[in-house]
């Protein structure tokens, strides 16, 4: 939202009230309380009306310091904020002279300039991160629209910032108005599935605004030299997160909001579903699981999207007799066939359900003010929404998932829960309908994981989400939501993952061949690509079946080599995966994050790292011509052919559609995994360790995981001349070698070094 017209003026009707001098500081155990006055002070006469600003500055995590802002300090409902399970009390240190008040807390510091001259400064030692400058708080008074704080944050020559959600318009936040508010509005637009008011900076820092109500945000695009975030209301929250890398913000952000558990090694495989609005049953299903596994194509998880409920009766969590009158038996046998199966459910219930009805006689449903239930036809005629805000209502829903749980179903997708009014609307526990509308999603999925954790155990909860908010990390797995069947929006897709990975979400994924529309033979084939070479991989669409048969028979082709390719890679992805939820960095990284020096990477938004070792590069053009860079001095080696190339330069290549740029950094030890038909199986069995272009003298590290998340074995590969020499130091291999430039050395049935000379 734009306050000014330009550089001088204001927008008609508008009082402006700035910050502009810290008239009185008071030390605290714990805090900073500054009286920020909106006018000098020179006399007493001064300090007769008018606003002033009262600006707490504390710390809920080592390395990350709160600001709270406040005019008016009780005259709003209560507040509701960002979920932050690791918030706490850690140690501070604060001092004080004539010209300044410092807070630090761990790496982090913010000075308060003292006297006429409004200035926060944040810094890590000298280095100064950002800054609240001249006319950056302030308080704005705008008649009828009400009341509104902002504070502007500066920039320095050459930042860019990333982040604010999943947001599929430009990469580089830059230049953007960006709406932190939950839309259901596809992929194709500015609007997002997951707002998340944290953006992160190539100088190593990161803001996370602390509101879960909307917050506007100017991207250096009101002032260019500054992001300005402003709410309505009478109060302002935000925290800012030191570095020095992106790596150590993603880390501080979710030790701070929470991280992401350990999904299940079944849910990395590929998922199929029945597509949204084809006509399918079990024979429809069975048809497509059979023939995939004649085409041998290895499937680890079915989906039914929507209409394994009846029309008009969503939700009512009953399978429709009409193609599936045996569902319990269905489950059975789909099990027998080594499947996982998903259902899709929204937490809408439908006025022809029977369990409309019930819900509106228990209070279970969003309520309108006269105490009736709030209804819409937007979605399913006459639908009500559940109240997760009531524990009855919760206790409710859970149960008829129970149910299906009981019968087979493994895990649910959690569809919508963006289209939750915020007017005229009242909630069980008396929310603001504005604040609670981006965490309703939160709620949501939280209820859903949560029963999963309970009846599946807590190593085998997973929800596929297309909303969320804030911390909603802690419900894992997100999808990117509703995407064209082209080129240009599986690019839009691929910004939208590294925007929201670049807020500490660990595992993300998208509808493989774009949702709607009927994809091209050559985007369905590079869309495989990008699919299996992301966290987690779905063949989705909404009025096709995405099976590949039945896009051109090299579809087949595609899909087998590169599902094959990711379970051989499965010893080297979950080790990245369990290192995600201990560290808070994402299994799928944006490129500056992995290399924040190198500033040929600060805008790169068509590539992207798995872990630190393997770069990717989609295809997304007819050609099969692609344009990416390889970072650092060193030798880079392509996995897929063997051809090594020098770092610190780009390069154009021409892939057919059994290949990609995929390469594997210098200095790295590939955990290479002994089956190709199942992501879930014994990684540390066969494994073999495969070395690529380590420096003579030089070692390298590796981590074999254990399916069930643990670590079977640690080690690394050292070189001397012309030998490799790997040595276990913690746990065990079975049956393992290593390999360099394609030669293996000879299988060590157990102990604990194997070497090779080439």
């Amino acid at each position: 939202m734009k306050f000014t017209d330009g550089q001088w003026l204001l927008q008609p009707g508008l009082a402006a009230h700035y910050a502009v001098e810290a008239y009185d500081i008071q030390a605290f155990d714990d805090r900073l309380v500054v009286l920020a006055t909106t006018r000098p002070i020179k006399h007493r006469g001064d300090t007769l009306a008018g606003p002033v600003l009262t600006v707490t500055l504390s710390s809920p995590a080592e390395g990350v310091l709160r600001v709270s802002v406040a005019h008016y300090v009780d005259s709003e409902p209560p507040r509701l904020h960002v979920p932050m399970p690791g918030a706490g009390r850690p140690a501070v240190h604060i001092e004080q002279d004539e010209h300044r008040a410092t807070l630090t807390s761990g790496a982090i510091s913010v000075d308060v300039h003292k006297g006429e001259g409004w200035r926060l400064s944040f810094r890590e030692g000298d280095r100064v991160l950002t800054r609240s400058d001249w006319r950056g708080l302030g308080y704005l008074q705008w008649g009828d629209k009400g009341n509104f704080l902002h504070e502007q944050l500066t920039l320095q020559v050459g930042e860019n910032v990333y982040g604010l959600g999943e947001r599929f318009t430009p990469w580089v936040k830059n230049g953007q108005v960006v709406e932190n508010t939950n839309k259901d509005g596809g992929t194709a637009c500015e609007q997002a599935y997951k707002s998340v008011p944290f953006y992160l900076s190539s100088r190593g820092y990161g803001v996370l605004v602390n509101e879960a109500g909307p917050v506007s945000f100017e991207v250096a695009s009101e002032k260019t030299t500054r992001v300005q975030f402003s709410r309505a209301g009478e109060s302002l929250d935000y925290c800012v997160i030191a570095g020095p890398t992106p790596k150590h913000v993603l880390q501080r952000l979710t030790a701070l909001t929470g991280r992401a558990p350990l999904p299940p090694a079944w849910t990395f495989g590929l998922w199929l579903t029945t597509s949204f609005t084809t006509q399918y049953d079990e024979a429809t299903a069975t048809h497509f699981i059979d023939e995939m596994a004649r085409r041998e194509l290895p499937l680890s998880v079915f989906h039914f999207d929507c209409f394994w409920m009846r029309e008009f009766q969503w939700c009512d969590f009953q399978w429709d007799p009409r193609g599936f009158p045996d569902p319990e038996g269905m489950l059975a046998r789909l099990h027998a066939k080594g499947l996982k199966i998903s259902l899709w459910i929204n937490p809408y219930i439908a006025q022809k359900s029977p369990l409309f009805a019930e819900g509106v006689q228990a209070g279970y449903f969003l309520k309108r003010p006269n105490g009736l239930t709030w209804q819409t036809d937007l979605w399913q005629p006459g639908m009500a929404i559940v109240d997760f805000t009531n524990p009855a209502a919760v206790a409710w829903y859970q149960g008829h998932l129970r149910r299906l749980l009981a019968m087979g179903v493994d895990c649910f997708k959690t569809d919508f829960g963006e289209r939750i009014p915020s007017e005229g609307v009242v909630y069980h526990d008396g929310s603001d309908p504005v604040e609670m509308h981006n965490l309703y999603a939160l709620k949501y999925n939280e209820a859903v994981f949560e029963l999963l954790r309970e009846v599946r155990g807590p190593d085998e909860a997973v929800v596929f989400a297309r909303s969320t908010y804030a911390s909603g990390q802690r419900y894992p797995v997100h999808w990117g939501g509703d995407c064209w069947s082209n080129f240009e929006s599986m690019a839009e897709s691929l910004r939208g993952g590294l925007s929201l990975t670049s807020c500490g979400f660990a595992f993300w994924s998208h509808d493989i061949g774009g949702f709607e529309g009927k994809p091209p033979p050559a985007v369905y084939k590079r869309w495989i690509q990008f699919g299996l070479l992301s966290s987690h991989s779905r063949l989705h669409g909404s009025s096709f079946y995405r099976v590949p048969w039945l896009v051109d028979e090299e579809s087949c082709d595609v899909l087998r080599a590169f599902t094959q390719l990711k379970h051989r890679l499965m010893p080297y992805l979950y080790a990245k995966a369990i290192e995600a939820t201990e560290t808070g960095v994402p299994l799928m990284r944006a490129m500056v994050v992995e290399h924040p020096d190198d500033p040929a990477c600060a805008p790169l938004d068509r590539q992207y790292k798995l872990g630190e070792s393997l770069l990717v590069a989609p295809v997304f053009t007819d050609s099969g011509e692609v344009d990416f860079y390889l970072p650092g001095a060193g030798t880079w080696t392509d996995l897929l052919s063997g051809e090594k190339r020098a770092g610190g330069r780009w390069l154009r290549e021409t892939h057919g559609h059994m290949s990609l740029p995929l390469y594997v950094a210098p200095n790295t030890v590939l955990p290479w995994g002994a089956d190709d038909q199942r992501p879930d199986y014994d990684y540390a069995r066969g494994v073999v360790l495969r070395v690529f272009e380590l420096a003579d003298g030089a070692r390298a590290g590796f981590t074999v995981p254990t399916v069930d998340g643990g670590i079977a074995a640690r080690g690394e590969v050292r070189r001397e001349g012309r030998q490799y020499t790997a040595v276990i130091s913690e746990g065990r291999l079975h049956d393992w070698r290593i390999e360099v430039d394609g030669r293996r050395g000879p299988v060590q049935a157990g102990g604990d070094t194997a070497s090779l000379d080439v």
